[in-house]
């Protein structure tokens, strides 16, 4: 019977300390997690920068239409998100780009923007199945925005002025434009910058 006793002891005692050993890795994970920055699109643009206005273009889109790029007084926000067919992370994203267009439709509407033929410019569309967006076939539109490398996106607020930009890799990378508007910064790194340099300050100071 003592043995009994014993042995249930030092099983409540083996649980008890699972549970600190687990609740001690739960609030290390989550100081990990709060120091690693999240990763955001790459803006690498040598001719524009966040808070400048937008170039306004008039864009002629493959069925017909005029988009108008840029301006103030819009009801949305518009994301550029240059493309090309020939891209593979292009291609990859697709799904990404129409999920996330269809998440943040109340306050964005995405545009695609590209250069070349225009023929082979539709046959993308049809088999991406792109038909839902704007997609306008214009080289100056890519010089008027400094891109330089594909698949890129830039954010245009509602007044006309550059939220965010960068390259889009991943929808992790799209989704960081979207933050960025959201938080009011240049990019998810600048951000996460100065709330480093904030931390390291408070922690001076204590």
């Amino acid at each position: 019977m003592e043995l009994l006793v014993i042995s249930n002891i030092v099983l409540w005692l083996g649980f008890v300390a699972m549970v600190l050993v687990n609740l001690a890795l739960a609030r290390q994970i989550g100081v990990l997690y709060e120091r690693v920055a999240p990763a955001g699109a790459l803006m690498l643009n040598q001719k524009l920068k966040v808070g400048s206005p937008a170039p306004e273009l008039a864009l002629a889109t493959l069925d017909g239409r005029s988009e108008q790029i840029g301006g103030a007084g819009r009801a949305k926000s518009q994301l550029l998100f240059f493309l090309s067919p020939d891209c593979p992370i292009c291609n990859e994203l697709t799904p990404a780009l129409k999920s996330a267009a269809r998440a943040e439709a109340d306050w964005v509407e995405v545009v695609l923007v590209s250069d070349g033929d225009e023929q082979d410019h539709a046959g993308y569309v049809k088999r991406k199945e792109l038909a839902g967006f704007p997609y306008a076939v214009s080289e100056i539109a890519g010089k008027a925005f400094g891109v330089s490398k594909l698949p890129y996106g830039v954010l245009i607020d509602e007044q006309g002025t550059i939220a965010s930009m960068g390259i889009i890799n991943s929808r992790e990378h799209l989704d960081s434009l979207f933050e960025a508007k959201e938080r009011k910064v240049a990019s998810i790194q600048d951000y996460m910058s100065k709330r480093e340099a904030v931390h390291y300050v408070e922690a001076d100071k204590a």
